[in-house]
């Protein structure tokens, strides 16, 4: 991705139950929308690539062509991922904001819960090219269910592991490891030839329920019950936010030094050769950019506890991606939708993914030659057989701050040499727990 999907730290003070009417890039007044000002629209983009200013050079060209298509100019924003929530959830309640956001997929429902953004029914679907043009597991992360999607996917992504060949052939080891066991054995032949194991980033609180989250899935637990009310404390739970700790606690895998990452520094100590293995959401472009040729990395699964991944307890990854959103009281929402069918059509997809080592969530661009890469593989087959969604609900954002945060003080335990213990990790859950809106 991206990325860095720090999901902002603040965004839990501000109660999107509380969202007022819907907001956009114009100055309607009732919620509705309009076409008063349909040579322009304002767009913020996440901050996808390495840097702002290379997700500049990749959209500028592509909304140069979109203007002269359409005679409409795009305002362009790159937002950082550490603003990106919070701005958001400022501008559904003071109605100034952007005609066209992206948005996290993992947003979705809670920013849904605002009457904000422009409800994708079947109507507006048609209008970019129908509903059934995007592939089933990228829509089952754009609202809650039951619901008109609240967003359109744009990028899909999923988690894999990339580990350094050349530190991995100096440790003996022939093969990437299939689950934690074997990574945890590899990363004592690692650290015997002086290298960094795993790279994470500690203090990144949406990097953190990312993961604990695929951890509680191959434990057999949900954040959630089924009827969507926040459930931290379950043993899977606490046993599955205890291993990922435990890699820096107990396994020493990950430096304790990355307890304080948060703005990508796993990423370029694993593109400068310093770490041998990486978590991360379509890295490519990323490690492209830094410099680490494609030649240097291997792209694994995300290990499982046993077995190969799967569904049910052999998930290995979330589903990860961004969609695109229109605020519903835009001041162009015509020129909004006629946008998003641009970015959402073939060979929109085909440039943007590409340049982002994403995955098309459109299904006729998946079948394009650039996305049959063997990086590009493993990434389609984990989310076609082995990711799962967040959960869809309203309070998923409150979730990933609260919980993510939790996570982000057990790795400073850690790293501080302070135990971690199930009492503290159920503790500090507990009290993620006590942060979430009453049921």
């Amino acid at each position: 991705m991206r990325t860095i999907r720090a999901a902002a730290a603040g965004a839990v003070v501000m109660s999107l139950a509380l969202a007022a009417t819907a907001c956009g890039g114009g100055s309607s007044t009732d919620g509705e929308g309009s076409n008063d000002s349909p040579k322009t629209l304002t767009y913020w983009a996440s901050n996808q690539g390495a840097s702002i200013e290379i997700d500049k050079k990749v959209l500028q060209p592509e909304l140069d062509k979109f203007e002269k298509q359409t005679g409409i100019k795009v305002k362009l924003e790159v937002v950082p991922w550490s603003d990106l929530l919070n701005r958001i959830l400022t501008a559904t309640t003071s109605g100034q904001g952007p005609d066209v956001l992206n948005i996290g997929n993992t947003w979705s429902a809670s920013l849904q819960a605002t009457g904000a953004l422009l409800p994708w029914d079947d109507a507006n679907f048609a209008k970019i090219g129908g509903k059934d043009r995007f592939v089933a597991s990228a829509l089952g992360s754009t609202g809650a269910e039951g619901k008109d999607p609240a967003a359109v996917p744009l990028y899909s992504m999923a988690y894999a592991l990339y580990y350094n060949k050349e530190i991995f052939a100096d440790a003996g080891i022939t093969k990437p490891p299939a689950t934690w066991d074997e990574l945890v054995a590899d990363g004592k032949k690692i650290q015997a030839k002086g290298k960094q194991v795993l790279g994470a980033e500690g203090a990144n609180v949406s990097e953190n329920v990312h993961h604990v989250f695929t951890f509680a899935k191959q434990h057999g637990a949900d954040f959630f019950t089924a009827d969507g009310k926040p459930d931290f404390t379950s043993d899977g739970a606490v046993a599955a936010v205890k291993q990922y700790v435990d890699l820096m606690a107990k396994d020493k895998a990950i430096p304790v030094g990355n307890a304080e990452y948060a703005q990508n520094q796993s990423v370029s100590d694993f593109a400068k050769g310093k770490t041998a293995m990486l978590l991360w959401q379509s890295a490519s472009a990323n490690l492209k950019s830094q410099g680490m040729s494609e030649d240097a990395y291997g792209i694994a699964p995300v290990p499982v506890q046993s077995g190969a991944p799967g569904t049910g307890k052999q998930v290995n990854s979330m589903v990860a991606g961004i969609n695109i959103s229109v605020f519903k009281n835009s001041d162009n929402l015509d020129g909004a939708t006629k946008f998003v069918k641009f970015m959402t059509s073939d060979e929109e997809q085909k440039i943007l993914n590409t340049a982002y080592s994403s995955i098309p969530p459109v299904a006729a661009a998946q079948t394009d030659a650039a996305f049959n890469s063997p990086a590009t593989a493993v990434l389609k087959d984990t989310l076609a057989k082995s990711a799962a969604a967040l959960p869809q609900v309203a309070d998923e954002s409150q979730f990933e701050t609260a919980v993510g945060t939790a996570v982000k003080e057990l790795f400073a335990d850690a790293a501080a040499g302070r135990a971690v213990t199930t009492a503290s990790v159920k503790a500090r859950l507990e009290k993620a727990q006590q942060q979430m809106p009453a049921a």
